[in-house]
C-alpha cells in the first residue's frame, strides 16, 4: 500500500514543480481622460500562455471599488461616469493562468495629475494690421478641460521651406472659450506654420498637437541686397564683360515681394557719365571700360524701396588686397566647413563663392555673404555628392574686394568611376616608359591619393609600384630582355582604387644603339678593308689583279705538243684498252657511257702548230686520201660529251692526226699566219675526233664554254656501218 501511494503522490509532486505562473505586472501606468476613460497599461504585456487579468480601482472619495478584467491584452479601461476628478484612486493587478495566480503592488493615482485634454483647434492665423513681423493665432478653448483648471500652451511655428522648428510657451487662465494670440519677432511678407497643443496646469500630460494652419506676415519695404560681380577677360578693345549678381540679403524675409531693381553706374572718377537701368532679373550684363566703376543696385515694390548695395568694380590693371593667408575645408555630421585666417582684423565681411570643377564652363554658379565671421557653412544636402567644387573666399572692405583665396572640397567621396588609360613608351631591352592619362573630373568622384602600377612578365610573378596623384609617367626597371609584360594602373581616392586599362608589350631582344654599334664596327671595318686593298692596289697593281682575275689555263698552250711519239702512243694505248671495254659492254646489251680522262680534253687541245711540226715529219702524206675525202661534215659546238661512247679506237684518230700537216699546209697556201693557224686548229679537232665517232645531243663541255675562245669544230657525218650499230 504505501509503494502505491507513493506512486499516486509522485506525479503530483512532479506537476507542482513544473507549474509556470504569469508573470508579476509591473509598471503600471494610467491617464484620465477627461469625462471620457481611465486607463491603465502594465509590463509584460504578452505572456506565453493564455494570462487573465483582473484589475481592482479604489477611490478614497466616496469609498468606490470597481473591478476591471481582460484577456491577454495588458491593459484595462474604466470608463466615465464611473470615473470622476478631483479623485485619488488604488490601482492593483492580479494575473492568472492554468498553473496560478499572481498579484502586482498597489499604485496610488491623483487623476488631476493624469488627466489628458483633447488638443485645442486652431481657426486662423493672419498678419496683425499695422503692425510689422508678427501674426495673430486664434483658436478654440478644448472643451474636454476642467473649467476651473488654468491651461498651459505650447506654441510650435516654422517658416514653411524651413524644416526647423521654434516653440514658445504661455498659459491662459480664463475660461473663455475662443482664445487668441499674437506671435512676434517675424520675418516681414514671410508665411508661417503654425500648431498648438494644451495642457491641464497639474497634469503631467500634454494634449496631442492640432492641426497645422498657415499664416503670413505683412508687406514692407524690401529689406536689401547683397551684390556681387564676375569679371570677364578684357576684349581687344579694351571693353570689359561684368556680369552683375543680387539676391535679398541674407536674413531676408523670403517672401519678400518685389517688382523690380534700379541699377546705375559710373566711372569713379566721372559721376556725371551715370547711366541708369531697370529690371526684373536679379542679373544683369554690363560692357565697361578699363578703369574703376561704382555700381548700385536697390530693389522697390508697392510699399518702397530697399537699401542701397554697392560694389566697387577695379581697374584692369589694379592690383587687389590680400589679407587671407590660410583655409580648410572639412566635413562636421551633414554639413561642410570653410575656415579661413585673415591678418587684417579690420575686414569682417567676406563673399563666398563655389561651382563644381568639371571639365566644361560651370552651369551653376552659387555664392554667398558672410559678416563677422571666418568660417561659412553649407548643408551637404545642398551640393552633390562625388563632384568637386571650387570654394573661392573674398574680403571685403568697404566697397573693395580683395584677392581671393581658393580650394577644392568634396561632400563625400568615391571610388573613380574609370581607371587610368595606360600607354608604353621608349620599350627598351631592359627598361619601359609607362604614361598615363588623368581621370577625367567627372568620373573620378574623389581625390586622386596616388597610382599603384602593377606589371607581370608573361608565367611571371606579378611587381607594383606606387607613386604620387603628380606623376603621370614612370620608367619601369629592370626587365628581361625579349619578353612579354602586362602592365594595369589603378587609380586610388579615400573610399577605394578602380583599375585602368590592361595593357601588353614586349621587351627588345638587342637595342638600336647595339644595332648601330655592329653596324657602325662592320662598315668601319669594311671601309678599312676596302682603304688597305686600294691602297695595296696602288703599290703592287699586278699582284691585286692576280688576286682578284685569276689567270685561266688557256687550250692552245697545253703541253700535248711537246709529248713525243712513243709516249703519246702508249697513253693512247691505255686509252684504247678502256674503249675496248665499253664496246664489250654495248655488245652484250647493255650501253654503258665511256668516260674520258679528266685531263683528255687538256692534252688534245693544243697548240697545233707545234703538234703538226712534229708530227708530220714521221709520216707524211699518210692516209690524206681519207682525210680529204669527199665525206659531208657538221658543226658540233663541243669535242667531249660525258654520254657519248666511242665505237673505235685512238689509233685510227691518231693516223689520221699524222696526215694532217698535208692539208695544212695545203689550206695555208696564201693565208696569214693567224689564219692559218686557226685553220690547222679545226682540222686537228677534226682529226681527233675521227669518222668513226659520234655522240648523241647532249650538253656543252664547260670547260669549253669557259675557255678564253669558244670553237665550233668539225664532226664528219657518221658511217653507215656506225649507224647500223647503234640501232
Amino acid at each position: 500500500m504505501m509503494w502505491a501511494s507513493a506512486l499516486w503522490i509522485f506525479p503530483l509532486l512532479c506537476s507542482f514543480g513544473l507549474a509556470a505562473l504569469p508573470h508579476k505586472p509591473e509598471n503600471i501606468s494610467c491617464i484620465f481622460y477627461y469625462r471620457c476613460n481611465l486607463t491603465c497599461t502594465w509590463s509584460p504585456e504578452k505572456e506565453a500562455y493564455d494570462t487573465w487579468y483582473t484589475v481592482y480601482r479604489t477611490c478614497f472619495y466616496g469609498k468606490e471599488s470597481e473591478i476591471c478584467t481582460s484577456e491577454n491584452h495588458a491593459s484595462c479601461v474604466f470608463f466615465y461616469p464611473n470615473v470622476t476628478n478631483p479623485n485619488i484612486c488604488n490601482i492593483e493587478v492580479e494575473a492568472q493562468n492554468a498553473d496560478g495566480r499572481i498579484k502586482s503592488e498597489t499604485t496610488a493615482w491623483s487623476l488631476d495629475t493624469i488627466v489628458k485634454t483633447e488638443p485645442p483647434e486652431v481657426y486662423y492665423v493672419k498678419p496683425a494690421l499695422g503692425v510689422k513681423r508678427m501674426v495673430q493665432i486664434t483658436w478654440r478653448r478644448p472643451s474636454l478641460v476642467p473649467v476651473s483648471s488654468i491651461v498651459n500652451y505650447m506654441l510650435r511655428f516654422r517658416m514653411v521651406n524651413s524644416t526647423k522648428w521654434l516653440e514658445v510657451n504661455f498659459t491662459k487662465g480664463d475660461a473663455h472659450t475662443i482664445q487668441t494670440y499674437n506671435l512676434t519677432g517675424l520675418q516681414a511678407f514671410t508665411e508661417y506654420v503654425v500648431t498648438l497643443r494644451c495642457a491641464a496646469e497639474e497634469s503631467r500630460f500634454w494634449s496631442d498637437w492640432s492641426q497645422e494652419k498657415t499664416g503670413t506676415t505683412e508687406e514692407q519695404a524690401p529689406f536689401g541686397l547683397d551684390l556681387w560681380r564676375v569679371l570677364r577677360p578684357a576684349e581687344a578693345d579694351g571693353r570689359r564683360p561684368v556680369q552683375l549678381l543680387w539676391k535679398a540679403a541674407r536674413g531676408a524675409p523670403i517672401l519678400e515681394k518685389t517688382l523690380g531693381y534700379n541699377i546705375w553706374y559710373f566711372p569713379e572718377n566721372s559721376t556725371n557719365l551715370t547711366e541708369i537701368m531697370n529690371t526684373t532679373n536679379q542679373q544683369l550684363e554690363l560692357n565697361l571700360g578699363g578703369e574703376t566703376y561704382c555700381v548700385s543696385v536697390n530693389s522697390y515694390n508697392s510699399i518702397g524701396k530697399s537699401p542701397v548695395a554697392t560694389l566697387r568694380i577695379p581697374a584692369i590693371h589694379e592690383k587687389s588686397f590680400r589679407c587671407i593667408e590660410a583655409m580648410q575645408a572639412y566635413l562636421t555630421r551633414d554639413q561642410l566647413v570653410v575656415e579661413w585666417q585673415s591678418s587684417d582684423p579690420e575686414v569682417d565681411t567676406w563673399m563666398v563663392e563655389w561651382f563644381p570643377d568639371l571639365d566644361s564652363e560651370p552651369s551653376t554658379f552659387a555664392w554667398e555673404s558672410v559678416s563677422q565671421a571666418r568660417n561659412w557653412t553649407v548643408q551637404q544636402d545642398k551640393l552633390k555628392p562625388f563632384v568637386c567644387y571650387n570654394i573661392s573666399v573674398y574680403p571685403l572692405s568697404q566697397d573693395r574686394v580683395g584677392e581671393p583665396y581658393s580650394i577644392q572640397a568634396y561632400v563625400k567621396e568615391g571610388v573613380p568611376s574609370e581607371g587610368p588609360v595606360t600607354k608604353a613608351e621608349n620599350i627598351d631591352v631592359k627598361t619601359v616608359t609607362i604614361t598615363w592619362k588623368e581621370i577625367p573630373k567627372s568620373e573620378r568622384n574623389g581625390f586622386i591619393s596616388n597610382y599603384t602600377i602593377f606589371y607581370q612578365a608573361e608565367g611571371g610573378e606579378e611587381f607594383s609600384k606606387t607613386v604620387n596623384s603628380s606623376i603621370l609617367r614612370y620608367n619601369l626597371e629592370p626587365l628581361t630582355r625579349n619578353t612579354p609584360y602586362t602592365v594595369q594602373i589603378m587609380a586610388r581616392t579615400s573610399a577605394g582604387g578602380a583599375n585602368g586599362t590592361r595593357i601588353n608589350f614586349k621587351t627588345l631582344s638587342i637595342r638600336v644603339s647595339e644595332i648601330v654599334l655592329i653596324t657602325s664596327l662592320a662598315g668601319g671595318g669594311l671601309l678599312i678593308l676596302i682603304i688597305v686593298m686600294v691602297v695595296y692596289g696602288l703599290k703592287k697593281p699586278n699582284k691585286l689583279k692576280h688576286l682578284c682575275w685569276p689567270d685561266i689555263p688557256n687550250p692552245a698552250e697545253s703541253s700535248l705538243a711537246l709529248w713525243r711519239e712513243d709516249d703519246f702512243k702508249n697513253k693512247l694505248n691505255l686509252k684504247k684498252v678502256q674503249f675496248d671495254n665499253s664496246v664489250n659492254t654495248e655488245e652484250n646489251g647493255i650501253l654503258k657511257p665511256c668516260y674520258a680522262p679528266s685531263d683528255l680534253i687538256d692534252k688534245l687541245v693544243v697548240s697545233f702548230e707545234n703538234f703538226l711540226e712534229e708530227v708530220s715529219t714521221e709520216e707524211p702524206l699518210k692516209h690524206q686520201k681519207d682525210i680529204v675525202g669527199g665525206e659531208k661534215n657538221e658543226y658540233v659546238t663541243s669535242l667531249y660529251m660525258p654520254s657519248c661512247p666511242l665505237v673505235k679506237g685512238f689509233q685510227e684518230s691518231l693516223i689520221s692526226a699524222k696526215i694532217l700537216p698535208i692539208k695544212s699546209q695545203i689550206l695555208c697556201v696564201g693565208m696569214p699566219k693567224e689564219t692559218c693557224l686557226e685553220a690547222k686548229e679545226q682540222l686537228l679537232f677534226d682529226q681527233s675526233l675521227g669518222p668513226d665517232h659520234f655522240c648523241d645531243e647532249g650538253a656543252s663541255n664547260p670547260y669549253l664554254k669557259n675557255s678564253v675562245t669558244t670553237r665550233e669544230f668539225l664532226m664528219s657525218e657518221k658511217h653507215p656501218d656506225q649507224t647500223k650499230g647503234e640501232l
